[in-house]
Formats: structure tokens, sequence, C-alpha cells
């Protein structure tokens, strides 16, 4: 049964929350904590369906997984070798990043498995990594249009390669550098722009340091994994949706408690601010490896910006809330570089223009990004196509509107936010479900 938000319009944003965690590194944590040796125990674990479709998987193949329990998780890691081979097809859910690592780290094992994943998963694109993995002598069979379910067959050892990534992705490389555990050498990754390095910090966390030159990582297939102790900071993908909602509602005043500010992802925080953002970094400190800090947000009035294309990568995920700040500033923002938006969950550049244009807002769709001329704009009924950011997006576009904004296919949400309407609620959005 689908879920549905409605939000009438005005308020502001006010208060101190905090936000679900990290679901990178919250993925990663229990990727990593399986296949290393010794007990590690997490906390601040995002309790999402996302990350939930990864420990399931790790589950399956016999890692015996305690938890989540308000946040904590407890993983017995059964090494490196110690996975054992699931006795069903194993389920992603609509989770894109526990697709793409996991056919990387189980491309070299000794078993054959099959990863599938619900209609929205089964349409995006996976050639991307199984080509690379292909390279390393891995056996891996995808669908029509490198599509999936993946079939990934049984081979001994791996091939150690150096690649270079026709496009930013930090799925892709994190899939090969997983790969590279289970190859015969050193695999390096070579990056066109630098992206997310949860996966590089974690290795390190769990004792093995990758080498790092510039946007070349390189993994030796000789790493072992030591069981660690983690604690996930909140996500600023999600934070990034209370960061536009306050910059673009006046009287709003934010604090958002111990959100990750990891250099490769906090590119939002540089875009809200080159288009006037009031935000604030308090109490900054670092927390296993990660930087951290609170995100103070006041209203201030925005300005179109033509995006700088080196931000892109630091952002990509925080786009949909980011067309919703340039949908309120003054003058024109132009996006362009940003290409893997049209290979995520949705379309994002096409279904945001079409969301867009159907309340009022002047917006372009472009190949690699999009043309926004701020102004004011009505309510409507969105559909967010069963896209969690995009249907947060428009959530928080609603402070501004003039009428009250639907919008449907909502339950997705549930993978990356559980119980973002009741802190949106809580925080000052006129927010209810159907």
């Amino acid at each position: 049964m689908g879920v549905n938000f409605h939000i009438s319009p005005g308020g502001s944003l006010t208060g101190r929350i905090r936000v679900p965690g990290d679901k990178s590194i919250s993925h990663r944590s229990i990727m990593l904590g399986a296949i290393a040796e010794g007990v590690t125990k997490i906390s601040g674990f995002l309790e999402g369906e996302d990350a939930l479709s990864t420990m399931n998987a790790f589950r399956a193949m016999g890692v015996v997984i305690e938890g989540p329990h308000h946040g904590h998780v407890v993983v017995h890691g059964v090494g490196k070798r110690g996975l054992k081979a699931p006795q069903t097809i194993i389920d992603c859910g609509n989770s894109g990043t526990t697709m793409r690592l996991l056919s990387g780290l189980l491309a070299g094992q000794g078993f054959a498995v099959t990863l599938t994943g619900d209609d929205t998963l089964l349409k995006r694109p996976m050639a991307r990594v199984a080509t690379p993995l292909k390279l390393m002598e891995a056996h891996i069979d995808t669908q029509e249009s490198g599509r999936p379910p993946l079939i990934i067959h049984p081979v001994n050892q791996l091939k150690a390669i150096d690649y270079t990534l026709p496009m930013a992705s930090a799925q892709v490389k994190s899939a090969i550098l997983l790969a590279g555990l289970y190859a015969d050498g050193v695999t390096t990754v070579v990056e066109p722009e630098i992206t997310r390095d949860h996966t590089e910090k974690m290795l390190e966390a769990f004792g093995y340091k990758p080498e790092v030159l510039g946007n070349r990582i390189s993994v030796d297939g000789s790493a072992v994994l030591k069981a660690t102790t983690i604690d996930v900071p909140a996500d600023i993908s999600s934070a990034t949706f209370f960061m536009v909602g306050a910059s673009i509602a006046p009287g709003s005043n934010i604090t958002l408690e111990k959100v990750g500010i990891n250099p490769t992802r906090d590119g939002v925080i540089k875009i809200l601010r080159l288009m006037g953002a009031d935000i604030e970094l308090l109490n900054e400190s670092s927390v296993g490896g990660e930087k951290v800090a609170d995100i103070h947000v006041k209203y201030a009035p925005l300005q179109g910006i033509h995006i700088p294309e080196e931000l892109v990568s630091l952002a990509i995920d925080e786009f949909p809330a980011l067309f919703i700040a340039a949908a309120n500033a003054n003058g024109t923002t132009i996006l362009t570089g940003a290409e893997e938006l049209r290979v995520k969950e949705s379309d994002r550049i096409q279904v945001m223009a079409t969301g867009l244009l159907s309340i009022g807002v002047k917006a372009t769709p472009t190949p690699d990004g999009m043309i926004i001329h701020g102004g004011a704009y009505h309510g409507g009924v969105i559909q967010s196509h069963g896209d969690h950011r995009i249907a947060m997006s428009f959530a928080m576009a609603a402070l501004t509107a003039s009428d009250d904004i639907t919008v449907i296919d909502c339950q997705n949400v549930a993978t990356s936010f559980p119980g973002f309407d009741q802190l949106a609620k809580t925080a000052g959005l006129k927010i209810s479900l159907s």
C-alpha cells in the first residue's frame, strides 16, 4: 500500500534535531565487519530498509549479527574467506549500494549467488560494475542492457587490475576495491573526480590502510581486516533536507546534531553557502576517522548560481533538495556535469524538472543537469516515482508554496530516513500522511 505526504504551506524550521545515521557508513560497517576477524560493535546504525537489506544479505551468508537495537549492532566477523553460500537468492530491496558493493565483495568468493531487488532496482544499470569486475576475471551475468538480477558464479581468485572509472561513482569504485581484497596483487582505481571515500576510511578503521595518491586508490589482496568499534555519524544527505528547508523558510533557526561532514560529502554545504545560505559548523570533531559537526542553519535570501562542476560529485545525492533551494533563489541556477543523476533511484533530473514545472517553477532539464529560474510557486500533486529523495525534497518545497503540496508514492522514504515525517513535524513542517 502506498504512502502519500500532504504538506500545508508556511511555517519555519526551528530547534535541535538529530537525523538518522549515515547510510553509506552503515552499509560499509556491516560489510567489512562481516569479513573482518573478531567482533565489531556499531552504534548510530541507520535502521532504514536499505541498510537492513545489507544486514540480511550477510545473515543469509552465515554471519551472526545482533540487533539493530536503538542503533546498536554487533557483527560476529567470519574473516575474508568465511562467508557461506546462501540458500536463497539475495534480495537487495531498493538498495543500489547493497547490490553494487556486494557484487564486488562476492565476485571472488568460491560460491554462486544471485542478487535481485525491487522493481526500481531492477531498472538500474549494473554493467558499469560488472564490466571492471569481469576484467578482474569475475564471472558475472547481467540481464538485458546490463540490468539486474546479477548472477555471480564461483571463482577461486580474482586478477588485480588498474582501472580508470569512465564516470565518477563511489559505488563502482567501492565495488572494485572490495573485489581487490580478493585479487592476486594490487588493484588500483583511478577516479575522474574525487568521490566519497567512506570505503577507504572504513578499511583503515578495520586495520588496513589503502594507498591513496590523489585520485588513485590501491588495495592489496593480501589485506586482513580486524574487528573494530564504529560510531556512525548522522547522515549529511538526510540533514540536507532540513538545511534547505531552513534556508528558504523565513524565521527558521535549526541545529542538526553530530552530522558527518566528510570532505568528500560536504559539497552541499559549499553550494548552499555560494548561494548565500547562513550555515555555521559548530563543535567540530573526528569520530572513527570521519569529521563530525553540529550544523546550525538560519534563514537567508538565496541567489542563483552556476554550480561549480568540481562540487558536483561531492553533492550528487543532494541535488533533489538543492533544486528546491534553486527554485527559491533570486535569479537563475545552472547545474552541469551531473549526468549521474539520470541513473539514480529515478531519473532525478527529469523527475525533479517535471515536479518543479507542475508547481509553476521555470525548470529546464538538460542531458547533464538543469536550469532553474527562481520565483514564487504554487501547490500541486507531485509524483515521486518511489524515489525517497524526491519525496522529501518536495515536502520541504511546501514551506514556501502558496498552496498545499501532495507527494505520491513516498513509502521508500523509509529506505534512508525512517520517521522523516515525525521529525519534520517536530521541527515545524506541516506534514501528514495518508
